[in-house]
């Protein structure tokens, strides 16, 4: 599965993939604003938000134009537990 993360706290960015690396997802995470975001996103199957942390632009960028497969989740706090719970549902640790 493949996971991009809008938002969210730059030292944390590591964190954010480890986790995600644990529950057998491959993810991008984009902290910051960056002109290529949009073409760097690609069609990945779960889209997370951290609205909290995020810019309106960031989030317009980031929502134009994505493949509407691509599932979106809100999430108005940054944490790896908020990370964490999002991942359990939409990508449970397999045995």
């Amino acid at each position: 599965m493949s996971i991009v993360i809008i938002g969210g706290n730059e030292c944390m960015e590591r964190e954010y993939k480890n986790l995600c690396k644990k529950h057998g997802c491959r993810a991008k995470v984009f902290c910051k604003f960056k002109n290529s975001m949009r073409d760097r996103i690609g069609s990945p199957d779960l889209m997370i938000l951290f609205t909290h942390t995020v810019s309106h632009k960031m989030v317009y960028s980031a929502l134009a134009g994505f493949d509407e497969s691509t599932k979106v989740v809100r999430s108005h706090t940054s944490s790896l537990a908020s990370l964490r719970e999002i991942l359990m549902e939409h990508a449970p640790i397999s045995a």
